[in-house]
């Protein structure tokens, strides 16, 4: 036989519409998590410092360059874009920041 306890926490819990506080807490209203895709692996892009217009794509309007968790970059690519970046901003392709 239940507890009077038992039923009182059950009523409790299907007067709010939901049957545990833990769904809103961890984010169950996001949906399914979606891995992002490297676009130089998937397209076989190459970065190069003469082409700012795709270089601009990652780096913030003040002139950060993007983390691979943003922009979905593998680590190899990262790394080579990051250079590119840097490259294109020493000989002036790019801004050093944004004002």
């Amino acid at each position: 036989m239940r507890d009077d306890k038992d039923a009182m926490m059950d009523d409790r819990d299907s007067q709010d519409g939901r049957s545990n506080g833990r769904d809103r807490r961890f984010g169950s209203k996001r949906g399914p998590f979606r891995k992002k895709v490297c676009k130089f692996c998937t397209q076989n892009l190459v970065a190069d410092y003469k082409n700012p217009d795709m270089l601009r794509r990652y780096i913030t309007e003040r002139g950060k360059i993007l983390p691979a968790r943003i922009t979905g970059n593998c680590a190899k690519h990262q790394r080579a874009l990051t250079t590119e970046i840097k490259r294109a901003r020493v000989l002036a392709y790019l801004p050093f920041d944004r004002q």
